[in-house]
């Protein structure tokens, strides 16, 4: 059984999980600073963060979070 828990199918999937988690985190954090600055977050925004599985992009919408006036601002570049 031991060896089953060392196998590199076993480690990938542990990897994606732990990858998975981190997006999870992401996403989370990105709509709580909208929540905790009591900017209305709209269902078309929500189901975009949540839809995003690119840790890098989730990053850069929570630093644009710290700053919006309005959560629609995440999306815009520059």
């Amino acid at each position: 059984m031991q060896y089953f828990f060392r196998h590199p199918l076993a480690e990938q999937v542990r990897e994606e999980g732990r990858l998975e988690g981190r997006v999870e985190v992401g996403i989370e954090m990105v709509l709580s600073i909208l929540e905790w600055r009591g900017i209305p977050v709209p269902a078309a925004v929500r189901k975009r963060v949540r839809a995003c599985p690119d840790r890098d992009q989730l990053t850069a919408w929570a630093q644009r979070a710290v700053h919006a006036t309005d959560a629609a601002e995440l999306f815009l570049e520059g």
